[in-house]
């Protein structure tokens, strides 16, 4: 793996609160190439809380969503034989929270295009906390044309 992570190579001036490596309030997801799927790694800090010790359900969503559209984005990449990869959003995305995500943890994040079908990707994706999955992600995200409003962002 390098120390470089795809959002700090292709999207330097992302601001994205979950993934943007320009947006110093947010949580910087740093999503790095594992064979056929990305791995990355968070730790939560104490204001992502929900209650004493558990991780707030919504930055769990945020942390799989944005690892999960740059598993969609990385493999329209290597697909079309770009340089860079074209800009993907969500377009849905089903999280099952399958156990309270400790606080104060190393959590991994593990995500893996599942199917590609045009401009459309469905990514797979687990978030697991002190050995065990905390969070399970199911996704389509799809690659937007010139004229969409996320268009330019990286």
């Amino acid at each position: 793996m390098t120390t470089q992570s795809l959002q700090e190579r292709y999207a330097p001036n992302n601001r994205c609160f979950g993934c943007g490596p320009a947006n110093p309030q947010g949580l910087r997801v740093r999503s790095f190439v594992d064979g056929d799927a990305l791995v990355a790694s968070f730790r939560p800090q104490p204001h992502h809380e929900a209650f004493p010790g558990v991780l707030n359900g919504g930055i769990v969503g945020a942390l799989l969503d944005c690892h999960g559209n740059w598993a969609a984005a990385h493999a329209l990449m290597l697909g079309r034989g770009l340089d860079a990869p074209p800009c993907t959003v969500t377009a849905d995305f089903h999280v099952t929270l399958r156990r309270p995500t400790a606080l104060d943890a190393e959590l991994s994040l593990w995500a893996r295009p599942a199917s590609i079908d045009g401009d459309k990707v469905i990514v797979d994706a687990t978030l697991t906390a002190l050995g065990k999955v905390a969070a399970t992600m199911k996704g389509t995200f799809v690659a937007v044309r010139e004229g969409h409003p996320a268009f330019h962002r990286w």
